[in-house]
């Protein structure tokens, strides 16, 4: 267990020097947006972060995710079991966010009819509803990997142009790979969804790495697993595909803490050794 400690006090310094509001309280100095932010307390402490109350591990570490759009430097407000309240802050470097135009989506996927709208509504609220859960699991502080091997076609965070109207931002990192190949969960975690065919994600699932940390993965053409199915890092949860909106073979990986989506890539820089 030490050794493990040593581990995320050193992850909790990577990408910028640890800024400490005492010598037990560490957070990073400064992150970019779209991060994932591991912090380390005393145990039994009282963690707030913009409005909620964090998990704190048995050996003092906690996470949070920063918004794409986060500007102000973060405030985090820890309660020692014994001693007085202090605040740590998080500098959020801003980034830069280009504009990436795809053309040759289905035209139904961009402007759907009212019962295909009122469809991707409830797909889109049963997918929100299973980013709530805060399980007491640790797959968040694994070294993640690639859950494939590929050129990086989409990246976080882009403002899209589709077939000339402008939707939302990419919410995660898609991965150039051929139809059929194996997706391999990043790290350990719970399979809290997984449908075979929503209207716009295709075959979708989320995997849950406890704290509110999910990773999900979308336009599958096979599934491998089912909702409650535990996974250790690096087992196939299903197959590279095409459905829903997409233009072509490609996995995109998106990951979530809560409702703030969190950059993929930022998460493998992060923590890799």
């Amino acid at each position: 267990m030490a050794g493990l400690t040593l581990v995320l006090m050193l992850m909790a310094c990577l990408n910028g020097s640890a800024r400490a509001a005492s010598p037990e309280v560490i957070f990073p100095d400064h992150v970019q947006q779209g991060a994932m932010v591991i912090g380390k307390v005393p145990p039994n402490s009282r963690v707030e972060y913009e409005g909620r109350t964090l998990r704190v591990t048995d050996y003092g570490t906690v996470v949070f995710g920063i918004g794409r759009d986060a500007r102000s430097d973060q405030l985090i407000t820890v309660t020692p079991p014994a001693g007085s309240t202090m605040t740590a802050r998080v500098e959020v470097t801003p980034r830069d966010w280009p504009i990436e135009r795809i053309d040759g989506v289905p035209p139904a996927t961009v402007s759907p009819p009212p019962k295909i709208a009122e469809r991707i509504r409830r797909e889109q609220a049963a997918v929100s509803r299973a980013r709530t859960r805060n399980d007491d699991r640790i797959g968040f502080t694994q070294a993640f990997i690639w859950p494939v091997e590929g050129r990086i076609s989409g990246r976080f965070g882009r403002q899209r142009i589709y077939n000339g109207t402008p939707g939302s931002a990419h919410s995660g990192m898609d991965i150039a790979a051929a139809t059929g190949t194996p997706v391999r969960a990043p790290a350990a975690g719970v399979i809290t969804f997984a449908e075979p065919d929503l209207y716009l994600t295709g075959g979708t699932v989320l995997l849950d790495h406890g704290f509110g940390i999910s990773s999900n993965f979308l336009h599958l053409s096979q599934l491998d697993v089912k909702v409650g199915d535990h996974v250790e890092q690096g087992e196939v949860i299903g197959e590279v595909g095409s459905s829903g909106r997409a233009t072509g073979s490609h996995l995109h990986w998106g990951m979530n803490w809560f409702d703030t989506r969190i950059d993929p890539l930022l998460v493998l820089e992060r923590t890799q050794p």
